[in-house]
């Protein structure tokens, strides 16, 4: 049995934790440096989430954001890239994690997706592992059973 779950996320309980670290910066990505958020994922985690960054980039109004330290961006979240409604995917460098990039960006990406008119938000294909992580940057995680059937319309199934 896979032990990745989908998770659902009242959006009306996610509150915006600051992050302490002043000199990291979090932004919604804007069109110049889509080119740059998607080579970050690349070199950083892999084509897929590649792939699924793209989609959420090229959007009317991207649902991207991004973390910054020293003018190199360090993290990203997003929403609405893989199906309506779903967070992620979600990545920080590994020289960033730690600071509390993604809990802030967890947070800033959920409350986004309640700004534009939705009420819960699901978490694609989650690993136990992570659980732990979202329940503290969410407070509260609904563990959807029979889940992650969204994938299954992916070529190859690796994983999920």
């Amino acid at each position: 049995m896979s032990q990745n779950y989908d998770l659902l996320i009242d959006l009306y309980d996610v509150k915006l934790t600051p992050n302490p670290n002043s000199e990291i910066r979090f932004v919604k990505v804007l069109a110049p440096d889509a080119d740059e958020v998607v080579t970050f994922v690349k070199d950083n985690f892999n084509d897929e989430w590649a792939s699924e960054i793209k989609a959420a980039l090229y959007l009317p109004n991207p649902s991207c954001f991004i973390a910054i330290k020293e003018e190199k961006i360090i993290g990203f979240a997003c929403y609405d890239a893989t199906a309506k409604g779903f967070f992620g995917p979600l990545g920080v460098s590994k020289n960033a994690r730690g600071l509390g990039v993604g809990t802030t960006l967890v947070q800033m990406t959920l409350l986004a997706m309640l700004e534009a008119g939705y009420a819960y938000a699901i978490i694609g294909g989650t690993h136990v592992n992570t659980h732990e992580f979202y329940r503290n940057a969410c407070s509260k995680i609904l563990l959807i059973p029979d889940s992650r059937k969204v994938y299954l319309r992916m070529v190859r199934k690796i994983n999920r």
